[in-house]
């Protein structure tokens, strides 16, 4: 159920009507827009008559929310969520990069990376300290000490770092070295792992699973969200399709859809998505122009040798030159890169 409050509704008022929702067995959420206070209020109650609502002092109206996705919807909040994080705002008007390594292999790798990633002209530092591999036979990360690292590398040339968690104990070890958290496709659906991470204080970001529907992935998001944490991104990495030419099918229609459904911001996934050096370019480039609000692109200087997906990741001058074409992208659309 939404209430949305006259905007000239008084604290007293605004609280009044908390106090009942609350009394009537809802979870609350606050949403201060420009223009008016809406509250979301949580709960499984088909019979309850919305009139004992909108009587109240300072309420201007009252309906239920037909998806099952609340807070993540529009009807929660009609404004785009724009999270910042230091100086880099993601859901705002500048299309927000991501890049790196698959893994961090080595100090020298990341420093060398993080370097390039920096001069190319994006804003965050990705890489796994903790990968989940399909076999238990391949590299699974360098844990801490590749935090620590990627840490590091990110400080030393002014970047934000994104990294993966895959299991709740993790969360702890690895906040302090991270900004974002990242919850993989094969995560989507741990809820457990995502009632967790509705708990911390920095920015989530969520992917599709890899037979997702939207509504199951923003399903998950919502999971984050009701725990208390609002700073979800969501992440369109490609779902598994009949198709075999690409690693999986980039699901470029997934950005206006969310866009239109959720305020949540979209990052696009190219690399994941086709799995293809040659492929992520093109894919990039149409991820910007459908509206995502950044994008996530592995990069590597010596692909051939490297310990995880190295036939996806970009050599630095080809992802330098990617970040020219797409900074014209971006200005085509009004945005900025």
């Amino acid at each position: 159920m939404v209430v949305i409050l006259d905007k000239h509704a008084t604290e007293e008022q605004i609280d009044n009507v908390i106090k009942h929702l609350e009394g009537y067995g809802f979870q609350v959420h606050k949403s201060v827009g420009a223009e008016k206070i809406i509250l979301g209020a949580i709960g499984v109650k088909p019979d309850f008559d919305i009139r004992k609502i909108s009587i109240l002092d300072g309420v201007e109206e009252v309906y239920r929310v037909t998806t099952p996705y609340k807070l993540a919807s529009r009807s929660f909040k009609e404004e785009n969520t724009v999270i910042k994080i230091k100086d880099v705002e993601i859901g705002g008007k500048k299309v927000v990069m991501m890049a790196g390594p698959c893994s961090v292999e080595s100090e020298d790798q990341i420093f060398r990376l993080a370097k390039v990633v920096a001069e190319a002209g994006a804003q965050i530092l990705r890489g796994g300290a903790f990968k989940p591999r399909t076999s238990p036979y391949s590299f699974q990360g360098l844990g801490e000490e590749g935090l620590k690292l990627m840490r590091a590398a990110a400080d030393e040339y002014n970047l934000l770092v994104i990294t993966e968690v895959m299991q709740i104990n993790h969360i702890e070890l690895i906040e302090p070295y991270t900004d974002i958290f990242q919850v993989g496709a094969r995560n989507m659906q741990n809820f457990p792992l995502l009632k967790e991470l509705g708990n911390v204080k920095k920015p989530v970001m969520l992917k599709r699973g890899i037979a997702a529907t939207i509504e199951e992935w923003l399903m998950s998001a919502e999971y984050i969200l009701s725990g208390g944490n609002p700073n979800v991104i969501l992440c369109e990495r490609g779902i598994r399709t009949f198709e075999t030419y690409t690693r999986n099918t980039f699901d470029l229609s997934a950005i206006p859809v969310v866009h239109k459904k959720s305020h949540l911001p979209v990052i696009a996934d190219p690399s994941h998505a086709t799995g293809i050096r040659d492929q992520v370019p093109p894919m990039a480039r149409a991820a910007v122009a459908a509206g995502a609000d950044g994008l996530m692109i592995e990069i590597h200087d010596d692909p051939e040798n490297a310990l995880s997906d190295g036939p996806q990741a970009l050599y630095p001058e080809t992802f330098k030159n990617l970040m020219k074409e797409l900074k014209l992208i971006a200005q085509a659309i009004g945005r900025d890169l």
